[in-house]
């Protein structure tokens, strides 16, 4: 089954940006899926085991690291990518 899940990250700490691009690198590094950034949140287009798996670890790892941060999903159940990253 094909997802497509909008990811957002909120570390509650002054220097914010840094976990923020250190999570979303970490998930740019999984050839499987489709990353795409934007201004407000980053999504996911792939398979739904696939995702889930990849997010279970790289969400633990940020938690770890930052306990303090807060994550927000949203997720539908059908692969929404982009034709283009220009057509965001």
């Amino acid at each position: 089954m094909q997802i497509s899940l909008d990811i957002s990250l909120y570390p509650l700490k002054k220097e914010y940006s840094m976990p923020i691009l250190a999570f979303i690198n970490q998930l740019e590094t999984d050839p499987r899926v489709t990353v795409v950034r934007n201004t407000l949140s980053t999504q996911l287009f792939g398979d739904f085991h696939h995702i889930m798996g990849l997010m279970t670890d790289e969400m633990a790892r940020a938690i770890e690291l930052h306990p303090e941060s807060i994550f927000v999903l949203k997720l539908v159940g059908q692969n929404r990518a982009p034709k283009t990253h220009d057509a965001l």
